[in-house]
């Protein structure tokens, strides 16, 4: 069996994939102050409760834009189960040709998605994933990485707006009842959700029309749920993208192993 970990500037994601099967997975909340052995044991505990046995994870694969946990999470991988995993980036065999003007910027996430998207649809594509930021990267109906916009994420933009106005609370984030609404609550609420829906509207219709080519919206990460059903743009929201395209990696990458 194969684990794969997304590591995020908020939450890892890991899951445990059966050939093209995805089996179980986890979300669990990225903290950078925890060490090789707090990991080993919070993942034994997972395998524990789902019934997966360590000893069947014959591969793991890692995409991390944490690079202090890339480090505890190759070591975790060496103690733990007794090998070196995949780790996406520079010398990872992508087939997916990179045009940016430096390609070891691109986050591994980014290029997780984009890979996992043009498997599936086989056709241009703009990946919008809400994550700590919401990242929108297009790639062309050739499967080339064409590069993308990065904005703050919804998280991000609730917590700067609670920090830096003194009166205001902290909310949750859901969609609110009205628009034109009646109380201190909603009115952040609305701000924040429809504002957010905006922002993602007009930057997916501006990157449209640039790129010209007929595609795909597709969306991912923990807040698509959220913001997908209220866009005119996004058309069809892929829960566990980034971990296929995990999956299609480290396939690609043991092909002539």
């Amino acid at each position: 069996m194969l684990l794969v970990i997304d590591v995020g500037n908020s939450n890892i994601v890991l899951g445990i994939y059966d050939g093209d099967s995805l089996l179980k997975n986890w979300r669990i909340s990225t903290d950078k102050s925890k060490t090789t052995d707090e990991y080993g044991i919070m993942l034994h505990d997972l395998f524990r409760i789902s019934a997966v046995p360590f000893a069947s994870v014959t591969g793991i694969i890692i995409s991390s834009v944490v690079p202090t946990l890339t480090g505890v999470l190759e070591k975790l991988s060496l103690h733990y189960f007794g090998f070196k995993p995949h780790v996406v980036g520079p010398g990872i065999k992508t087939g997916m040709p990179i045009h940016y003007d430096n390609p070891r910027e691109v986050g591994a996430d980014r290029i997780v998605n984009a890979v996992a998207g043009f498997e599936k649809y086989r056709s241009a594509l703009i990946i919008v994933d809400f994550g700590t930021a919401t990242t929108f990267d297009y790639v062309n109906k050739k499967g080339e990485y064409c590069g993308g916009a990065i904005a703050p994420g919804l998280m991000i933009s609730m917590e700067a707006l609670f920090q830096k106005a003194s009166k205001l609370p902290r909310v949750e984030i859901v969609k609110p009842p009205l628009l034109v609404a009646k109380n201190t609550v909603n009115s952040m609420q609305a701000g924040i959700y429809y504002g957010y829906v905006g922002l993602v509207d007009e930057i997916v219709t501006r990157m449209k029309a640039e790129c010209r080519d007929k595609v795909q919206v597709i969306a991912t990460g923990g807040l698509a749920g959220l913001i997908a059903p209220e866009s005119r743009t996004i058309e069809k929201i892929e829960e566990y993208l980034t971990l296929d395209g995990l999956r299609i990696l480290y396939d690609r990458n043991c092909e002539n192993q």
